[in-house]
């Protein structure tokens, strides 16, 4: 049976040079970096390298970036120390954010004397800056929680912009970065925000490790406690294979980014082009469907099929060999519906079935037309 990965927005193949690196340090760099001897030195110096390099990519200093095992935590860390430890007592975020900031700006809520206000989105899921900059006038000490690309329906954010605001409120910026580092350049000193956080998997590299941004001198403490390691921020023995992992695919990604971008671009513009062509009922969720205020990683599509033959749709996807996802892998094993869909969709839009196709380097065209040609069968055998 033919199979096409088509779920790269949860996560990616990762690169063979990765691997190749990785399988190296676990084989030959097993000392503890904490340890004083040759062994552990030689690990130390690794996790500095890499450091040092990922710090080089986003023009910003070594000591500003933080190891996490992934973006989630590295979210955590941020808005859980800043209400702890800035004693932020107003965040703005919008309701189309991934849970990671969600649940735990949630959380937080019941914890904390907090205000919280949610910025308007309008139906294809772009931000009211205007209703931003109104929300920034409240006199309290402020955190601005938004995303740069969204994981399940691909909207840009305008980073500098918010940034600009933030700056010009004396409010802090915290932006989830894990669908656009990796596929974007993105320069900290142009953009002026003050925290983000990114994720390896989502550029070809390892699972299970990330990284925080936090601009220096912020005050930001720990959520780990244990030992020194990551300058006293994140406490517990280093995954160097892991962090070399990290910088190694971020390095590729970088070296690579105009003809890898180009390509995975132009993948999406067929696949654009040729479900106009064959559905053409076919609606595009968010912005997904627009080349320049889209991510060019993603499309979230939904089909004329109707409420009764929807639920059936991903397995019959899957029998074919065909992965994709309903919206974010975190929200797969829920029952639940996505949540950003219900921010943006009529009802009648959203008893329709959603679905989030995203690409990469290793996806080819004739990928595209084999997906193409099986989402045609389906609904058109649907609707008989």
């Amino acid at each position: 049976m033919k199979t096409v990965y088509f779920d790269n927005a949860a996560t990616t193949q990762i690169r063979s040079e990765v691997i190749n690196k990785m399988t190296e340090v676990m084989r030959n760099d097993y000392g503890n970096a904490s340890s004083s001897h040759s062994f552990g030195r030689s690990s130390k110096s690794l996790i500095e390298n890499s450091r040092k390099a990922i710090a080089s990519y986003l023009n910003v200093s070594a000591g500003e970036i933080v190891f996490t095992s992934g973006g989630t935590e590295a979210d955590n860390l941020v808005l859980q120390s800043v209400v702890r430890d800035l004693k932020v007592k107003h965040i703005i975020t919008s309701k189309i954010e991934h849970h990671a900031i969600l649940h735990t700006i949630e959380q937080l809520e019941k914890e904390y004397d907090l205000a919280i206000s949610y910025v308007n989105v309008d139906k294809t899921g772009t931000i009211d800056y205007a209703h931003l900059e109104e929300l920034l006038d409240i006199s309290k000490k402020t955190l601005v929680s938004l995303m740069h690309i969204n994981n399940e329906i691909g909207n840009i954010l305008d980073i500098k912009r918010v940034a600009g605001l933030c700056k010009d409120k004396d409010a802090l910026f915290h932006s989830d970065t894990v669908q656009s580092v990796g596929h974007y350049a993105l320069d900290l000193q142009e953009v002026q925000l003050d925290f983000l956080a990114v994720a390896a998997h989502k550029f070809h590299g390892p699972k299970g490790v990330g990284f925080a941004f936090i601009r220096k001198n912020s005050g930001l403490k720990p959520l780990i406690f244990g030992g020194e390691q990551e300058r006293g921020l994140r406490a517990g023995t280093e995954s160097v294979h892991n962090i070399v992992g990290i910088e190694e695919a971020l390095k590729h990604a970088y070296d690579n980014l105009d003809k890898e971008s180009a390509y995975v671009r132009s993948l999406k513009q067929y696949f654009i082009e040729q479900l106009k062509l064959k559905i053409p009922l076919i609606k595009f969720n968010g912005n997904s469907g627009d080349m320049d205020k889209g991510t060019y990683t993603l499309v979230n599509v939904c089909l004329p099929v109707s409420p009764e033959k929807a639920s059936m749709l991903l397995f019959q996807l899957d029998l074919k060999g065909i992965a994709c996802s309903k919206g974010s892998a975190c929200q797969s094993g829920s029952s639940k519906g996505s949540h950003v869909l219900a921010e943006i969709l009529s009802d009648e839009d959203l008893s329709k079935p959603s679905i989030r196709f995203s690409f990469s380097i290793y996806n080819t065209k004739d990928e595209v037309d084999y997906v193409i040609n099986v989402l045609n069968e389906l609904i058109t055998s649907s609707l008989n």
